[in-house]
């Protein structure tokens, strides 16, 4: 296991863009936040490049990010934003330099596919929370800095992840109390790395997801696939983040979400819980990747226990 060291005022930040591409206004906007944090900025070469889909070319993208772990004055690696992309680039990363050069590295999302790919070949911890375009205006909620400052900048553990919204429900889909270490991301980026070399391990591990913009039946397609593939039997505890814009259609003949949700997963005696905020949520909590953690799912309560960085 390998941590990086803890983020403090004068320390650089950069900024590389790994998957989708974005304006350069929204990069200048972070660049001007940093700075009001103490913090120095670097902007990688291609992080305002744009191609098609992407922002850059695969070897662009990839350049960047080895370039940024490889340069000491940068303490921390801020993606610029999800999209896609990221699973392009994983055969591309310098992982023995990575692992020599330990530092945070954050982004959500499609980014996903770089958190499993960096934990599974280097034992980094990284950490599953906002992108460098998520820390302004209105995303830039208090319990979205509040667990970013806890992760990044913070000698202690970051302790319980508590709801933000109070109006919302925390579903404990099945009681019980688990521990061990973290591990997750995007629901259908953890899928898209099954039966490569960065396929997730979830075996003994404290397994957190969530979900955008896809409907019920791919939802069940690929919890189906993490359980016709062991993973989400290994798991020593579940926990499921918010699903957004996953909406009902006419193929799923009316079944909701938590149908599915008790189908897939609360018929396996796994502690789970559902409804956290972690995922594409305004209040978006950090969640360090490869420490320490518990779930007591009847009080629908999970702790981070062990500080993430050093």
């Amino acid at each position: 296991m390998v941590k990086p060291k803890t983020l403090k005022k004068g320390d650089t930040v950069g900024i590389v863009s790994p998957a989708t591409g974005v304006d350069k206004s929204h990069i200048w906007r972070s660049i001007k936040t940093f700075e009001s944090w103490g913090l120095k900025v670097k902007v990688g070469k291609h992080a305002y490049d744009n191609y098609y889909y992407l922002a850059g070319t695969d070897d662009d993208r990839a350049e960047d990010l080895n370039e940024f772990f490889a340069d000491t004055s940068i303490n921390a690696i801020f993606c610029s934003q999800g999209g896609y992309g990221s699973p392009r680039i994983v055969n591309a990363l310098d992982y023995d330099m990575i692992r020599k050069n330990p530092k945070i590295f954050i982004g959500y999302s499609d980014i996903t596919a770089l958190h499993l790919a960096i934990y599974k070949k280097t034992g980094l911890t990284t950490f599953h929370g906002p992108s460098a375009t998520g820390i302004y205006g209105e995303y830039a909620t208090e319990y979205r800095l509040r667990y970013l400052y806890k992760a990044l900048f913070s000698e202690e553990p970051i302790g319980q992840i508590k709801m933000a919204d109070q109006d919302k429900y925390l579903v404990k889909v099945t009681k019980g109390r688990a521990s061990g270490k973290t591990i997750g991301g995007n629901l259908s980026l953890i899928c898209e790395l099954i039966g490569t070399p960065y396929e997730i391990d979830t075996k003994g591990k404290m397994l957190f997801f969530e979900e955008v913009g896809s409907d019920i039946q791919d939802i069940d397609s690929r919890l189906t696939q993490l359980l016709n593939t062991g993973k989400l039997q290994s798991a020593a505890g579940i926990i499921i983040g918010e699903c957004t814009d996953c909406e009902t259609d006419v193929f799923d003949k009316g079944r909701s979400l938590e149908n599915l949700i008790f189908d897939r997963i609360g018929n396996l005696g796994i502690p789970a819980i559902w409804g956290l905020p972690i995922g594409h949520t305004h209040d978006l909590a950090t969640i360090p990747i490869g420490v320490n953690a518990s779930l007591d799912a009847a009080k629908g309560e999970f702790s981070i226990l062990e500080t993430a960085t050093i």
